[in-house]
């Protein structure tokens, strides 16, 4: 996905200050190379090309990278190359469990076990697990931390791999919305693998904000258990965020050999000594005792040896900026004593009380020091907001050098209780299913019959949603019917806010779903082929003979002895059209209306879909939950791989149900819909309202 920020808004022409573009997460390349340039599709250059010309596309225009086009003047501009980042992600990459076997022993006769690890990426950074060897339930234990630029759009990846000496197998993988997770704070709970017969995934997911005051910070030390004698290790209390604007009055580098004259003399001058790294030079000083002129021109020799050249020449500057264990380096700018960079870094903290950050200007081309800077960053604490922006002097540089800077501290705050034990409420995190063909490492695809997932497995859970924006939601709708071409990048759920999540590739992501607590996740097409046969989900009324018989004893109850009314339940409002470019059934659920009131407070109803006969939980298909409320609105699309001419087979089972915990007294059945999909407009698609029964006869639509 590609995003074009327009901002800041001005009351004048040209109305924006500026256009930011940049990729949310890093983009699919595929080079096509012709004429003379087939020679880089040499199997081995074509990776190495390919890989080059990714990190070049990465540095620039992946987030947080961004290419900025300013259309005003540049002090609005400026507020644009500092982007503070939206909330830190700390992931706790915990245990495996039931992951397949994908070693064999004697070719395949005796099974043995993998060596699993985990791969996972979230914008620009990518995290790799160690590996446990001979192990189907392996305990990782690691935790990591990544920057969050964008409250929507981005994802979490996990990919799961057995490590073999040629090709890594594929265990499984998840893509995880972070939207949903931005509500929930914390998520501490067991996620079903995509793509795989077996294989479950523990994961603690941790949404940190960012706190510009310091009085969180006590606070935050003593629940990561901060350690003066770990100053440099451990979880992360605060993020640093640099932007380095420019340098002034750097000194020349000035080469020479022994005998040069004084460093302070050099240094009030504006000069730094630098070795002169000719090979000429380097030969000749490293060790006079050793050198043997043999081979080289005598007269280049004896001219520099009498001569005692001495050279001044304009640095090739770069700066180092280095906090406990880690080193950034900025681009270099070259022949230059007044650099100009415009560069933005980030570093996670783990004590800013004792942490220093370290800077040093360097020359390339001489590797050697302009000049350092040492910045307490317990200094930032006591600054307004915790903000510097100012010249830095340089220490051991020429008089007047400096640095310009400007330096943010954020606290890393929890804002949920951590107290909460794990899988004690429902959360509404999304995760969303994507091809296993894009890993790295590619899969191998396993020859044995995958077995279903067990009946037994834990409920998926609906999960609260606020109203979506009905409009926009309205044309994405006539847009589907419209289209009969519409491409793979359909949106599941719709929204941007609640139970939605954001566009997706045909080729790396497929239908969303839900992890085993909450999550529905749709059947790998290995199971799908299996021939299993079909077991009804347990939380479904396909399964629960008395679910009509309860929602007729509610009727009497409501009505107390009256006549129904016309829509004794009420009506839903669906659109309904088949791809055949696809294959997919696309279904829209919009909204319904008139529901009965579960309790005093209304209902929180949500819509559950089944592709009849399939009753597998695999087929199960949901809306998240609309909190007390008769009307609710989704507007969320929902699709089912099925041909045209297996559709003349099919039902569409909608049901609209109460929903609560697992336990809760106030689940049930609010009324269903069996949906006739023999219709001729199948293929250009029809919006309908339909009415809600007991039994869910299909009655007359109402256009």
């Amino acid at each position: 996905v590609l995003r074009v920020v327009m901002e800041p808004l001005l009351g004048v022409m040209p109305l924006i200050g500026a256009l930011s573009v940049f990729f949310l997460k890093r983009p699919m390349l595929d080079i096509n190379w012709t004429g003379l340039t087939n020679m880089l599709d040499i199997p081995g250059v074509n990776g190495l090309c390919d890989s080059l010309l990714q990190d070049i596309i990465y540095s620039y225009l992946v987030l947080p990278n961004r290419l900025n086009i300013p259309l005003v003047a540049e002090d609005e501009l400026a507020k644009l190359r500092f982007p503070i980042p939206k909330a830190v992600l700390r992931i706790h990459f915990i245990e495996a469990q039931e992951l397949l076997s994908k070693d064999k022993i004697l070719g395949g006769l005796i099974k043995g076990k993998s060596d699993p690890y985990g791969v996972l990426k979230l914008g620009t950074e990518l995290f790799q697990s160690k590996v446990i060897k001979e192990n189907l339930n392996p305990k990782w234990n690691e935790v990591y931390e990544s920057l969050i630029y964008s409250n929507s759009g981005e994802n979490l990846e996990v990919e799961l791999f057995d490590e073999d000496t040629d090709k890594d197998d594929f265990l499984g993988s998840l893509m995880i919305n972070l939207a949903e997770l931005k509500k929930e704070q914390k998520v501490d709970e067991w996620f079903v693998l995509d793509d795989v017969a077996s294989g479950k995934l523990h994961l603690k997911l941790e949404w940190l904000s960012l706190l510009s005051t310091p009085e969180k910070l006590n606070q935050v030390l003593a629940e990561i258990k901060a350690d003066r004698g770990l100053a440099n290790d451990g979880l992360s209390s605060a993020v640093l965020i640099i932007f380095l604007d420019s340098a002034r009055s750097l000194p020349s580098v000035f080469e020479g050999n022994l005998g040069s004259g004084c460093l302070k003399e050099r240094r009030s001058g504006d000069l730094v000594f630098c070795e002169n790294t000719s090979s000429l030079y380097r030969t000749i000083f490293s060790n006079p005792l050793e050198f043997n002129p043999a081979g080289l021109k005598k007269a280049s020799v004896s001219k520099a040896i009498k001569s005692g050249k001495k050279v001044t020449s304009e640095p090739n500057p770069f700066v180092q900026f280095t906090v406990g264990h880690k080193t950034l380096v900025s681009k270099t700018k070259y022949k230059t004593n007044e650099p100009l960079w415009e560069e933005t870094f980030t570093f996670l903290i783990h004590n800013p009380k004792i942490q220093n950050l370290e800077i040093e200007v360097k020359d390339e081309k001489h590797e050697c020091s302009l000049g350092t800077i040492t910045q307490p960053l317990k200094e930032l604490l006591g600054a307004e907001s915790m903000t510097l922006s100012q010249r830095f002097p340089i220490k051991n540089s020429g008089p007047n050098c400096s640095l310009k800077m400007k330096m943010a501290l954020r606290v890393l705050y929890l804002g949920k209780d951590t107290s909460v034990p794990p899988n004690s409420a429902p959360s509404s995190v999304q995760v969303r299913k994507f091809s296993s063909s894009n890993a790295t490492p590619h899969p191998s695809v396993s020859s044995e019959s995958p077995k279903p997932p067990s009946a037994t497995s834990e409920f998926p859970r609906p999960t609260p949603t606020p109203a979506q924006d009905i409009l926009n939601r309205k044309k994405e709708a006539e847009e589907i019917i419209k289209s009969p071409g519409t491409s793979d990048q359909t949106q599941q759920g719709g929204g941007k806010e609640g139970g939605a999540t954001g566009g997706m590739g045909g080729k790396s992501l497929a239908e969303t779903g839900r992890s085993t607590s909450n999550l529905n996740i749709l059947g790998s097409q290995l199971y799908l082929a299996g021939g299993k046969e079909s077991t009804p989900s347990i939380a479904s009324d396909i399964s629960n003979p008395y679910a009509a018989q309860e929602l007729q004893q509610r009727l009497q109850q409501l009505q107390n002895g009256s006549g129904p009314s016309h829509f004794p339940l009420g009506e839903i409002q669906l659109t309904l059209r088949h791809s055949s470019q696809r294959n997919k059934l696309i279904v829209v659920v919009h909204s319904c209306r008139n529901l009965i009131a579960f309790t005093d407070h209304g209902s929180d109803p949500y819509v559950r879909l089944y592709l009849l006969p399939d009753k597998r939980r695999s087929g199960r298909r949901k809306t998240s939950i609309v909190k007390k409320t008769l009307n609710p609105v989704y507007d969320q699309t929902f699709e089912f791989n099925v041909s045209v001419m297996e559709l003349q087979r099919r039902t569409l089972d909608v049901a609209v149900k109460n929903g609560g915990s697992l336990l809760s007294k106030n689940r049930g059945l609010l009324g269903k819909v069996l949906v006739d999909l023999t219709h001729d407009d199948i293929t250009k698609g029809w919006t309908s309202w339909f009415d809600l029964s007991e039994d869910g006869q299909p009655k007359l639509p109402q256009v």
